[in-house]
């Protein structure tokens, strides 16, 4: 894994109540996950100040809401998430659904998040 010349210490893994993502590699100014969000479920609806995200579907299929609009990804397909732009993804399907998130910006920390809803009472 690259060195990161700031002091973002992120795991390499870790479980959310949605599912898990890991680290596969980071730099000054990116940041590679791969994300598995379990059957049913979604992440929280939020936005971040310092980074745009681009996703590729891996496995599965997934329904993004980007500023309100919802759209459908399958494997293969991609999305890129602006700078300030609200999104979520959720796994509306029975089978889990895995992503690869490449996060771009000056800052790539975790609490780089405003959420807006949340599922799991991480709002606010």
């Amino acid at each position: 894994m690259a060195e990161s010349g700031t002091a973002n210490a992120s795991p390499l893994y870790d479980e959310r109540p949605w599912g898990s993502f890991t680290v596969l590699d980071e730099g000054e100014d990116f940041k590679v996950k791969r994300i598995e969000v379990l059957a049913g479920k979604r992440l929280s609806y939020q936005k971040h100040a310092q980074r745009a995200e681009h996703w590729m579907v891996v496995a599965g299929a997934g329904l993004v809401t980007l500023n309100d609009e919802e759209i459908t990804l399958r494997t293969g397909d991609t999305i890129d998430i602006p700078v300030e732009a609200k999104h979520r993804i959720e796994n509306p399907g029975s089978e889990k659904l895995i992503f690869i998130e490449i996060q771009r910006g000056s800052y790539l920390g975790e609490d780089d998040i405003v959420r807006f809803s949340d599922d799991f009472g991480r709002t606010g």
